[in-house]
């Protein structure tokens, strides 16, 4: 009888209370994010990034007001398929440089995290700056950490509405002035801000301000971190260019630990104690809401607020800055001064992507420096193969495609080389206007001897097209394109 009561069963075991120790937490895949409340921070690297949100912006906002050759500076205009930049008109065809760009970037930000970590995510990444500068109308109108938190946790109340209001409406106003600004890149922004007086922007203007405003507005005001976590690749390939010689953000455990609080005036080492008193101000600077004394973790972005913080807290308890720190693996480990790991920066991973980094810059300036000012495209008749013409000529048809990349009009003589006697009209001489292009028929045309000569079938010819300046000054350039001349059997 008392076996049968003590021995479990499937229904007593549901009803008895589990041990503690034996329940898994349960975690919901969809809980709601927990907002992160960063308090502000002031050092030598927040000065460092704030000068570079500075500057990424004031060329971002400023550059589509700047007016070059009375036209817009940097303009993209996809309607007529021309790109300025400055003194530059590039054509789709120079989708060459685009790519050069793409691989520079590329090569770039594999070469500086290989030596320093994350300096493109905590410095210039569009998702930082933005970020940055969401939180600072944040604390501007709500407060600092504190009294937001007190402010969110308790119930809504007149000021708690009026500061939230604000801060949306200042959002929502820097948000439409980004997409606004965005748009001016490839509609000319003079003629969007008369637009916008009246709202009469296109179809596609309104999509893409509006659509661009609310990634700015959503990206940076909201999900924020979130962003840099789970939606960021480099996130997650980030250290395949780590080694233990990059210098990341790093806390020095043999200084720091153990951990725990004190008075300024006690003495850490009576007590047992590192230097770090466990104030968690590291935590609370972070924008990630990581803790950078658990070590290296994918969601730190490499802003340093930690370091600015800690240096801070170190100088008022009178110990030596840099408990946490740019430093390296090998560099903790075996404890080098700061000119040894720098010394092992210069690694062989370094070198080769400094090197393949100045060969593309190279060939990148080489070629942008000696592009020719014009592009010619040679495109053969094909309704018409060959014909007979007058004086018993053999002609083939062409179209030339003219592309005028200089800022005035320019003119250009036609000329056909490659069969003994081929020629073109006398008077093929084509304008073009400033960076313009234009499509050109061009007749070439060999007596009918030449064409018994060379025999039947497709000759290799060449156009060769001469720009002709009236200015002294200016070298003559010519462009030759291969074409072939079919001679009817």
């Amino acid at each position: 009888m008392s076996d049968q009561s003590t021995s479990p069963s499937p229904n007593n075991a549901a009803v008895q209370a589990p041990d503690e120790d034996s329940v898994g937490a349960v975690v919901s895949l969809y809980q709601k994010q927990k907002k992160i409340y960063t308090r502000a921070v002031s050092g030598w690297f927040s000065t460092w990034r704030w000068a570079l949100v500075w500057i990424t912006q004031v060329v971002f906002y400023g550059l589509p007001w700047l007016t070059w050759n009375e036209r817009q500076a940097v303009l993209f205009d996809l309607v007529s398929r021309r790109f300025y930049i400055f003194g530059l008109v590039l054509y789709p065809q120079d989708l060459i440089y685009l790519s050069a760009l793409l691989m520079i970037s590329a090569y770039g930000l594999f070469l500086f995290t290989a030596v320093a970590g994350r300096l493109w995510c905590g410095y210039a990444c569009p998702q930082t700056v933005y970020t940055e500068i969401f939180m600072w109308f944040e604390h501007r109108i709500e407060g600092d950490r504190a009294e937001r938190m007190r402010r969110d946790a308790g119930p809504w109340t007149l000021e708690r509405f009026w500061r939230k209001s604000a801060t949306q409406a200042v959002w929502v106003l820097f948000a439409l002035w980004t997409g606004f600004t965005f748009v001016g890149y490839f509609t000319p922004i003079k003629v969007l801000a008369a637009q916008a007086m009246s709202l009469g922007f296109g179809p596609w203007e309104w999509f893409w301000i509006l659509f661009y405003s609310f990634a700015t507005y959503g990206n940076a005001g909201y999900m924020r971190e979130q962003v840099c976590k789970y939606m960021c690749p480099y996130a997650r390939f980030q250290s395949v260019m780590f080694d233990k010689d990059t210098l990341i953000i790093s806390y020095d455990e043999a200084r720091g630990e153990p951990r725990g609080s004190r008075s300024k005036k006690a003495d850490p080492a009576s007590l047992g104690l590192g230097s770090c008193i466990d104030c968690g101000l590291c935590v609370q600077v972070c924008p990630t809401g990581i803790d950078i004394r658990k070590g290296l973790q994918y969601e730190c972005i490499g802003c340093a607020a930690c370091i600015d913080v800690c240096d801070g807290i170190m100088d008022k308890m009178g110990y030596a800055p840099g408990l946490v720190r740019y430093a390296t693996q090998n560099g903790l480990t075996n404890k080098f001064d700061r000119k040894q790991m720098i010394q092992r920066i210069l690694r062989p991973r370094v070198l080769v992507y400094t090197a393949i980094l100045l060969v593309i810059c190279t060939l990148f300036a080489v070629s942008l420096f000696t592009r020719a000012p014009f592009r010619v495209d040679v495109v053969r008749d094909r309704s018409t193969l060959a014909r007979i013409v007058e004086d018993g000529k053999v002609e083939n048809v062409y179209r030339l495609q003219i592309m005028n990349a200089a800022e005035k009009a320019q003119s250009y003589r036609i000329k056909v080389t490659g069969i003994d006697g081929i020629t073109v009209p006398s008077n093929a001489v084509v304008e073009v206007q400033a960076a313009e292009a234009r499509w050109v028929t061009v007749g070439a045309q060999i007596p009918f001897e030449a064409g018994q000569q060379v025999g039947p079938g497709a000759h290799v010819i060449h156009f060769e097209v001469e720009r002709q300046s009236s200015d002294a000054s200016e070298a003559p350039v010519k462009i030759q394109e291969k074409s072939t001349f079919m001679v009817p059997r």
